[in-house]
C-alpha cells in the first residue's frame, strides 16, 4: 500500500484538485548558482584548494523555490518579490517562466539581486559566496498594493521569509490575507515571531523553533512549549520540522507527530521550502492540515536525497 492508499486519497481526484489549487508565493527570492568542478592540488599563492570548474549549474531559490515546488507538484503558482534590474533578475524570472510559475516581480534599479553562488567538488561544498542588497521602502510598499491586488486571485497565501528585507510589511499582509479569507503559512525567520501572529501556520524548523522558545529535554516540554507559542501568537497550527526526527502540528485538539520518510539525507538545503510548499499547495487543493502534513513529510523525505536547492515532483511524490 502506498501513501495516498493510507491516507484514503484518489490519485486522479488529487491531482485534479492540485492542478486547479491557486498559491500566491511572496518573500525573498534569489539566484542560485551552483560551480562544479574538481579539486586535485592546493594553491601555491595560499592555503586553499585550487577548483577546476566544469559545469555551471543556475536554480531559482530563496522564496522562488516555494514557487518551484508547488508548481512541480502540479499546482499554481504565482511569486511576488523584489530583485534587482540586472542579469541575475533575468536569469531569474527566466527560470521561473520555464517552470510555469507566474512572476510578479518589482525591479529595484537601486539593489542588486540575491546571489548565492556555491563552489563545489566532489560532492563537497568548498565555499559559498553571498551577493545581498535590502530593497528600499518606496518599492516596497508599491508590492503591498499589488500584494492586495492579485490577493483574491489566490486560495492560499504563503510567506517565505529569508530575512533580506522582502517581508518588512509582513503584518499588514497577514491582515489582509485574513480579512479576504485566505490561510496564510509563513516560513519564519528571526526571533521576533510577535510580527507574525494571527497567521494560519508558522513552519519553524528544530533550531529556529529553540531559538524563540528555548531548549526542551522531554516532548511534554516541547508540546508545552509549542502549544504556549502557538496560542501567544493566536494560530491556527505550528508545524515544527524536526529534521531526522521527522515533524509535529501542534493545534488546539492537540500534537500529532510523524517520523521522517527520509531514506537517505544527500543535502536538506531547501527541504523547508517543499514542506511549507507541499503544506500551503494541499491546504489550497482542500485537504486537511494533517494530510498536508503527511503530503510535506513524504516530499521533504524526496528532496533531501538530492543535491542542492531541489524539488519533488507529483510523479515522486505519488510514486511513496
Amino acid at each position: 500500500m502506498n501513501l495516498l492508499q493510507e491516507l484514503g486519497l484518489d490519485r486522479a481526484t488529487l491531482s485534479a484538485d492540485l492542478a486547479h489549487a491557486r498559491v500566491l508565493v511572496v518573500g525573498d527570492v534569489m539566484l542560485d548558482r551552483y560551480w562544479f568542478g574538481d579539486v586535485s592540488r592546493i594553491s601555491p599563492e595560499a592555503p586553499v584548494p585550487v577548483a577546476r570548474i566544469g559545469r555551471m549549474e543556475e536554480r531559482a531559490g530563496g522564496a522562488a523555490n516555494v514557487a518551484r515546488n508547488i508548481a512541480s507538484l502540479g499546482g499554481k503558482a504565482s511569486i511576488l518579490s523584489v530583485v534587482g534590474d540586472d542579469e541575475a533578475a533575468t536569469a531569474l524570472e527566466r527560470l521561473m517562466l520555464e517552470d510555469g510559475i507566474t512572476t510578479l516581480l518589482k525591479r529595484d534599479a537601486a539593489i542588486s539581486t540575491t546571489i548565492k553562488l556555491r563552489v563545489v567538488a566532489r560532492q563537497q561544498q568548498l565555499i559559498r559566496l553571498d551577493f545581498e542588497d535590502a530593497p528600499s521602502r518606496e518599492i516596497l510598499a508599491d508590492k503591498l498594493e499589488q500584494y492586495q491586488a492579485v490577493l483574491a486571485e489566490h486560495d492560499v497565501v504563503i510567506l517565505s521569509d529569508y530575512g533580506k528585507g522582502g517581508l518588512t510589511h509582513v503584518t499588514r499582509m497577514i491582515e489582509l490575507a485574513r480579512a479576504a479569507g485566505k490561510p496564510v503559512l509563513i516560513d519564519p525567520k528571526g526571533d521576533d515571531y510577535a510580527k507574525y501572529a494571527g497567521a494560519t501556520l508558522l513552519t519553524p524548523n528544530r533550531s529556529e523553533f529553540k531559538e524563540v522558545a528555548g531548549s526542551w529535554h522531554s516532548e511534554e516540554q516541547l508540546i508545552a512549549k509549542a502549544q504556549a507559542l502557538r496560542a501567544e501568537l493566536q494560530l491556527d497550527a505550528l508545524l515544527v520540522t524536526r529534521s531526522e526526527e521527522g515533524m509535529t502540528l501542534f493545534r488546539a485538539e492537540g500534537a500529532l507527530h510523524q517520523p521522517t520518510f527520509a531514506r537517505e539525507v544527500y543535502d536538506v538545503s531547501g527541504a523547508g521550502d517543499t514542506v511549507i510548499g507541499t503544506m500551503g499547495l494541499a491546504l489550497a487543493a482542500g485537504l486537511s492540515l494533517p494530510l498536508a502534513m503527511s503530503l510535506a513529510n513524504a516530499a521533504a523525505g524526496i528532496v533531501v536525497g538530492k543535491l542542492g536547492t531541489a524539488v519533488c515532483t507529483q510523479q515522486e511524490l505519488f510514486a511513496v
